[in-house]
């Protein structure tokens, strides 16, 4: 049987999941979290599951940060990302960062079922999508952003600005000190050529970066 954790803010996605898993004789749901703190509390708890399913547009800390707190944890974690987002740079990072499979909240079901079942076995997986936009991003010309030039902080911190948490949120969700947000958010700017957060989103935006519904109004 193949263990699966579900991380997921939204009741209802994580219900559609367990009751497709549920249906198949080799896959069995081993918990639900419906943040970042909840997986890192359920992995200490109970240790590693075969795969870790996990949106990573969440509350709290976000996925991304959920990320980096698991793999430093859990170097072999196998963990497939569930998004809206398809475009890059997000499959791009995530990959780099461990993730062993990555799909849209927009697949088939059989598609879903692949993926738990390959990364499982020690292999990643793709969906049809995002591979093909991979490999376009490859090719001259292709995909090339200046979101590109971020690091993982900077992403992380643009992510949450643009989200709307102040300065003193991100430093408590990230766990560094205020003047090092403040340090990030001053070279997102320089690299990103933009002077205010409302720029900053602007771009977000155009680039694919951000989620509309996410963004703060």
């Amino acid at each position: 049987m193949i263990s699966v954790l579900l991380v997921d803010d939204h009741e209802l996605v994580r219900t559609g999941i367990r009751m497709l898993l549920d249906a198949e004789d080799d896959l069995r749901i081993a918990g639900e979290a419906a943040n970042g703190e909840e997986a890192i509390d359920y992995l200490r708890e109970h240790g590693l599951p075969d795969v870790v399913v996990m949106d990573i547009n969440m509350p709290g800390i976000g996925g991304i940060e959920t990320m980096h707190r698991l793999f430093h944890a859990y170097p072999k974690l196998n963990l497939v990302v569930l998004s809206v987002q398809g475009n890059d740079p997000y499959p791009a990072r995530l990959l780099q960062m461990g993730a062993k499979g990555y799909l849209t909240k927009g697949c088939p079901a059989s598609e879903m079922l692949a993926a738990v079942r390959t990364v499982a076995a020690g292999q990643r997986y793709l969906s049809a999508e995002i591979a093909q936009k991979l490999a376009l991003n490859l090719l001259p010309g292709g995909g090339s952003s200046p979101i590109d030039a971020l690091s993982q902080r900077e992403m992380q911190v643009l992510l949450l600005v643009i989200e709307g948490s102040g300065i003193q949120e991100i430093a408590q969700k990230l766990c560094v000190s205020p003047k090092t947000v403040g340090t990030y958010r001053h070279r997102l700017y320089e690299k990103l050529g933009v002077s205010n957060d409302v720029e900053l989103t602007h771009l977000a935006l155009r680039h694919g970066v951000a989620d509309p519904d996410l963004v703060a109004q």
